[in-house]
């Protein structure tokens, strides 16, 4: 005799609880490594940033040559622009000399006449510049500007960032790779498992004569809603991690990037979504094509 207290099975009604834990668990990790890659690609605009060519003046230049100078930089493309300012600055030979006993704590103008320092123009470079090639032929090209004695910049450095970045890039995309097929292959098999309890139900909806797509549709919606839901849930918990983590650890929040967390959240709802609709269909287009022998 049939339980009348046995919940009636629904079709597309299975259980939800322990996919939506797995999926949000995933779409979180995804999220995490998001985030990481988001605070990497900020400090390695603000590295990027520093990369500076240092232009130093002939001596006893007139204040109009030293302005004419500076107009001329600043027209070149290679010049880093921000939207409240231009990457050039300029340093006299009076204020190059404070920093210098500054820092090393010796004072010259006691045993020299004359500041052998020079006025210069400090300028950051745009990140597209930044190869070695690139910086060479932009001092090149800046030392030909009548008025300039020389062009400086710190060659070592340039190469050592480039090729530690590049290091770095190729070792966190081999780990997005990894990461993508597990959460892929984890959401799939949670979602079969959990389909796994409708298998006879949807064996009965093909003998009465039900169409597949009939079949799939409500799977289908019903895992677009909890993929969706996990996103959604991921991201509340990421942003709430970056607001605490930004909170308590001190110049972590130059670090953050709002629009592209935006972006991060919104992609995660969206892949939720994918991925759930995808497992689903797969699970259940393998049901539908299995004989009743193997259902067993």
């Amino acid at each position: 005799m049939a339980n009348p207290n046995r919940k009636k099975k629904t079709l597309g009604h299975f259980k939800f609880g322990s996919v939506l834990f797995s999926t949000t668990l995933s779409l979180f990790i995804v999220g995490l490594f998001g985030v990481i890659l988001i605070q990497a690609r900020s400090l390695t605009k603000m590295i990027r940033e520093n990369i500076e060519i240092q232009v130093f003046l002939d001596k006893n230049l007139e204040e109009t040559q030293i302005t004419e100078i500076g107009n001329s930089i600043k027209s070149r493309p290679f010049v880093l622009t921000k939207s409240d300012s231009i990457g050039i600055r300029f340093i006299s030979d009076e204020e190059a000399a404070a920093a210098f006993i500054e820092s090393t704590g010796e004072d010259f103008t006691k045993f020299l006449e004359d500041n052998p320092l020079r006025d210069s123009y400090v300028i950051a470079v745009a990140e597209e510049f930044q190869t070695s090639e690139q910086l060479e032929a932009i001092a090149k090209e800046l030392e030909t500007i009548s008025g300039v004695f020389e062009v400086s910049y710190m060659t070592d450095l340039v190469d050592s960032i480039n090729k530690n970045l590049l290091k770095v890039s190729i070792v966190m995309g081999g780990f997005i790779l990894i990461l993508i097929i597990t959460v892929v292959m984890l959401i799939n098999n949670t979602i079969r498992l959990a389909l796994f309890s409708q298998r006879f139900l949807i064996r009965s909806m093909q003998l009465v004569g039900a169409t597949r797509g009939f079949i799939r549709k409500p799977f289908l919606v019903r895992a677009l809603i909890f993929g969706m839901i996990a996103g959604g849930v991921a991201s509340a918990i990421l942003f709430g991690l970056v607001e605490y983590t930004k909170s308590n650890i001190e110049g972590f929040a130059m670090l953050q990037n709002f629009e592209m967390l935006l972006i991060l959240f919104g992609a995660l709802i969206i892949i939720g979504g994918i991925l759930s609709v995808f497992s689903t269909l797969r699970a259940v287009n393998k049901y539908l094509n299995m004989s009743l022998d193997e259902l067993y």
